[in-house]
């Protein structure tokens, strides 16, 4: 079986994906592909340190929430 990554419109195999990277060495040439390598890898990390804090904010406000139920509950 080969592995694939999970698209909406179906999903890309080994075939495809060469041909996406050779598309890509031709239109951004050899010398331009690690210069947007590293803008891809920056903006990647960029992106899972934005998803991880909003995650980590939504956590901690439901945190607050149930913390809050509790005590008035107790109260009551």
């Amino acid at each position: 079986m080969i592995p694939f990554i999970a698209m909406p419109f179906g999903g890309l195999g080994w075939p495809e994906i060469v041909v996406i990277l050779v598309l890509v060495l031709i239109f951004f040439g050899p010398k331009r592909l690690p210069e947007l390598a590293e803008s891809v890898g920056k903006s990647l990390r960029s992106f899972k340190s934005a998803t991880r804090e909003a995650s980590d904010e939504v956590k901690r406000e439901l945190d607050d929430v149930n913390r809050e139920m509790k005590e008035d509950s107790k109260e009551d």
